[in-house]
């Protein structure tokens, strides 16, 4: 910062009336202090968004809040939000269709005035038969808002023996056909941290592809471990391989790791966690052992290392399957008042909350997986005792909100939604 300019005693008021050059000199050299100072903390406030804050219990990305400024604008809602349970929805062109490893296809859908995303954001794809399936953004951010054609990018992996959705994106889903879908929502975002250790397996490339580029345009150290049953069937292993500086042989110096199982056997996690630097983020999606894995070897790992993982389906050991298998058969009916809409329900044993609020008051009421991990039907609570039994939300999240699709209230309870 440049040092304060002294200014003549005769520029002062008990000074001679002058020409004005002085006061112009000193005015101009103000102006390009202000100047420099404001460009410096613009450039400490985007390293660290809440600076010179104290931490919040919840803290909140600066750089999420402007995404979601820019989302809003870009639908025309100026800071207004969907409605309770209703996430924006769009219809958009599926402009491209492409096959980017066995059994991988990679739709690129077109549309206008795109809400923006961050990494790990994803889709809540509708697909022709009405069922919904989430999928991870997987393109660049920056084509939500490009001028010759605002676009989204996803990927599929045929699931053989999965709920018919992957099958139907692969054998109904071809370019020209319109396609509904909802979000984008981010249960996965890229928190700041001074270095990251990703690991993905599979089509778990993902939501993990978008943040490395970020970590990569940032400047921020990161190592890649991507695993896969062959390199055949990876999705963008080559561009991974750019990124990390490699060439098709799958070098990449000490950035990027690629395991083909037919070839390698597995990946050697231990070693790839015992590298990571202290306090490093270690973001993980792919298939559940590789994500249980991860978790039980993390505390053998350096200090302070967090965990981050997203999980598209649910667990067999969660608190989603624990709750059904103990109080399932210990269900009673209980009332759901609906505090905006100003209707009460009543939710009969083995009955959910979602269905029953769709039935009696709220019938286009969002949802998706009905199992507890999606996310989609998250509402908030205002009154009431919740027996939780999703495999998702958090401890700060159960406060104050459920999983309507799984969740109930707890013996002798009601609730009240901010619905």
């Amino acid at each position: 910062m440049p040092a304060p300019v002294r200014v003549p005693s005769s520029a002062g008021r008990g000074g001679p009336l002058r020409p004005g050059l002085p006061r112009l000199r000193t005015v101009l050299t103000v102006a390009g202090t202000a100047l420099v100072v404001q460009r410096a903390l613009r450039r400490r406030i985007r390293r660290s968004p809440l600076w010179p804050l104290p931490a919040l219990e919840q803290p909140i990305s600066g750089r999420g809040r402007e995404a979601a400024r820019r989302s809003a604008r870009a639908n025309g809602l100026d800071g207004a939000q969907p409605a309770p349970g209703r996430p924006a929805t769009l219809r958009l062109r599926v402009a491209e269709r492409t096959e980017v490893a066995d059994g991988v296809v990679a739709l690129r859908l077109e549309g206008e005035r795109l809400p923006v995303w961050e990494p790990g954001a994803h889709l809540d794809l509708v697909l022709p038969s009405g069922a919904v399936r989430q999928y991870s953004l997987c393109g660049e951010p920056a084509d939500a808002v490009r001028a010759d054609g605002a676009s989204y990018t996803l990927a599929v992996r045929l699931i053989e023996d999965g709920r018919g959705g992957s099958r139907e994106a692969h054998e109904v889903l071809r370019a020209g056909m319109t396609v509904e879908v909802r979000g984008p929502r981010n249960r996965f975002p890229l928190e700041d941290c001074h270095a990251y250790l990703f690991v993905a397996g599979g089509i778990g490339i993902t939501p993990i592809l978008p943040m490395v580029r970020q970590a990569e345009a940032e400047g921020v150290p990161w190592r890649l471990v991507y695993a896969g049953r062959s390199r055949a069937s990876m999705p963008f292993l080559a561009e991974v391989e750019k990124l990390a500086g490699g060439g098709a042989g799958g070098a990449g110096g000490e950035r990027l790791t690629v395991v083909a199982e037919d070839v390698d056997g597995r990946p050697d996690l231990a070693a790839a966690l015992a590298d990571a630097p202290p306090h490093a983020a270690v973001y993980c999606c792919g298939p559940e052992p590789l994500m249980d894995a991860v978790a039980d070897l993390l505390p053998d790992g350096p200090a302070g290392l967090t965990l981050h993982t997203e999980r598209f389906a649910p667990t067999a050991t969660g608190p989603a399957a624990a709750g059904c298998a103990d109080g399932a058969s210990d269900d009673v009916a209980f009332a759901v008042e609906l505090r905006r809409t100003g209707r009460t329900v009543t939710v009969p044993a083995g009955t959910s909350v979602l269905r029953a609020i769709r039935e009696q008051a709220l019938p286009d009421l969002a949802y998706s997986c009905e199992e507890g991990f999606c996310g989609t039907c998250q509402q908030r609570v205002l009154a009431g005792e919740v027996d939780h039994r999703d495999a998702l939300l958090t401890d700060a999240e159960r406060d104050d909100s459920l999983l309507i699709c799984v969740s109930r209230a707890k013996r002798g309870s009601g609730l009240v939604l901010d619905l």
